[in-house]
């Protein structure tokens, strides 16, 4: 308690937003829901009591506990091993009494230190527990109740943990224990993140290629560090100039009259931000410049022209522009509807933008090596002081497009981003996807597909067909050669699909066929725009 009363209220505020699960959740829910039994594998049953794994502990792993669960209606009975990788990675691994040979390990979202029993957790655990996976994860060195946001990174060790050593390692410690409990090792092993985890998966690629055979990529925050840049921009030219919700819907109203139809067919959805000539200058101006309820004034369309334009230093771009599309409105976690800016750029009724919480807290204790609590966050200048980044840029982001080592041993990347994810610039994830192409070839389709989501925010929710299972498709690449082609996406109401539509490996997008319902997928197929 007397710890908790020495944090700062907007980080303690910050750490609720992370672990409840609401705006940084790292895991798409839909996983596995269309798992095939063509991928079902001969069982593999323990060599071993579960209770005799405690005595794998050496001189870095410690296993603090193992004990059988007992089944549940969403998982068989488990032998549940707990541990510490030092100095301070706390992992998880869940073994099921029929293993099907795989191993699957899950990410984490925001600055990470989720509690390994969280909901969304347990739920990830169960869903690969009961199709026969034996599943890991880990909280990448530090517990976020006592270290909120990015106030770990005062320990040099626990930032190299978060930016990528953590999930090596866990990796490494899962095939130790696998092979003492079953007498065998993994056939395969895959890896599936979302935002944070997302970022995970593409270090994993990049730095140690043979951890896993298969890797989901959701939405990446690859280019970490320049979205804390575009967070800096976003934020100062917001608190110049607010923009209130009754507000964004008129930007949103005039963004989605203006380019809704651009692809050919009337959805309310955008395929393609990139092709939407919406311009600030659009909306509605206010008269002599006074500020009103329905009209924007200058400082207001110009504080939207710095968001939607980037950030550029001496003329090269270091922060692509916000696409349009995520100021729209959609159904919240918690009942009604808000924007997606909201609670990301606009803070709700309850504080400040998570933009700000995550950018403040990115500057004070992570971005130049050693924590400056004092430090004004808002001074950031990109001209001045980009150059201090390349360390921590080094270390924590997964820019490098050099894949090579990945694909020449097999491994497949189906990676996915919503268009209109508010979260994080979906440019991010195309741009990355368009160097990797530049750097391997046309041939990089053989190994990694990028699959853009019109009108999904972040990870999930949002307008567009969000309900999707993306690892099925990965394990059928990975194990049957079978690259997917679309993957059957679905938008709910009320746990009814009220919409269906295939989601395109890129450039292609769903293009409709002309004549039958818009929201039935049997009517679109993926082509050229």
């Amino acid at each position: 308690m007397r710890l908790r009363s020495r944090v700062p209220r907007w980080l303690s505020a910050a750490f609720w937003i992370a672990v409840s699960g609401a705006p940084v959740g790292a895991q798409n829910g839909s996983q596995f829901r269309d798992w095939r039994p063509s991928l079902e594998a001969k069982p593999i049953a323990p060599h071993v009591p579960c209770a005799t794994l405690v005595s794998l502990t050496g001189f870095e792993l410690s296993i603090t506990s193992a004990a059988t669960i007992p089944a549940s209606a969403e998982a068989p009975g488990f032998c549940r091993v707990s541990g510490q990788i030092q100095p301070e990675i706390r992992f998880e691994i869940s073994l099921p009494p029929a293993w099907n040979g795989r191993l699957y390990v899950f990410g984490n979202g925001g600055f990470a230190g989720e509690p390994l029993d969280a909901p969304g957790r347990v739920a990830s655990t169960r869903r690969a527990l009961a199709r026969g996976f034996a599943t890991a994860q880990m909280n990448t060195g530090h517990d976020a109740a006592a270290e909120p946001l990015g106030t770990f990174a005062a320990s040099p060790q626990k930032f190299l943990d978060y930016a990528y050593r953590g999930v090596h390692v866990t990796a490494l410690a899962a095939r130790r224990v696998l092979q003492a409990f079953y007498d065998a090792p993994p056939h395969h092993a895959y890896f599936d993140g979302c935002s944070t985890g997302g970022r995970q998966g593409l270090i994993s690629a990049q730095r140690f290629p043979d951890d896993f055979d298969g890797i989901v990529v959701g939405a990446p925050v690859l280019d970490f560090s320049g979205t804390m840049i575009g967070y800096v921009n976003n934020q100062r030219a917001l608190t110049a100039a607010p923009i209130t919700a009754e507000k964004l819907k008129i930007v949103a109203d005039t963004v989605y009259a203006k380019c809704d139809a651009i692809d050919g067919v009337r959805d309310g959805l955008i395929d393609d931000p990139r092709r939407c000539p919406f311009k600030a200058s659009d909306l509605p101006p206010c008269p002599d410049d006074a500020d009103g309820p329905s009209c924007f004034t200058s400082a207001q369309v110009h504080a939207l022209d710095a968001i939607y334009g980037g950030v550029k230093r001496n003329g090269a771009e270091i922060v692509p522009g916000w696409p349009v599309g995520a100021e729209i409105a959609a159904p919240a976690p918690n009942g009604g509807s808000a924007s997606g800016w909201m609670p990301w750029f606009v803070s709700g009724p309850n504080g400040r933008p998570i933009e700000a919480l995550f950018g403040e807290t990115f500057f004070k204790y992570i971005a130049f090596g050693r924590p400056n609590p004092s430090y004004d966050w808002t001074t950031f200048n990109v001209d001045a002081d980009f150059d201090k980044l390349q360390a921590v840029r080094a270390a924590l982001d997964a820019t490098d497009p050099d894949l090579s080592r990945f694909k020449a041993r097999g491994g497949r990347i189906v990676s996915y981003f919503g268009w209109a994810d508010p979260a994080l610039n979906p440019m991010m994830g195309v741009n990355y996807y368009e160097r990797v192409l530049r750097q391997l070839g046309p041939s990089t389709s053989d190994f990694y597909r990028l699959f853009m989501v019109p009108g999904m925010f972040h990870c999930s929710g949002g307008i567009g067909t969000s309900t999707f299972d993306a690892f099925t498709p990965l394990v059928e690449w990975v194990e049957k050669g079978a690259a997917p082609q679309s993957i059957p996406a679905s938008r709910l109401a009320e746990g009814k699909a009220i919409r269906t539509r295939p989601l395109c490996p890129y450039p292609e997008v769903a293009k409709y066929k002309g004549t039958g319902s818009i929201d039935d997928a049997a009517n679109f197929s993926c082509g050229k725009p």
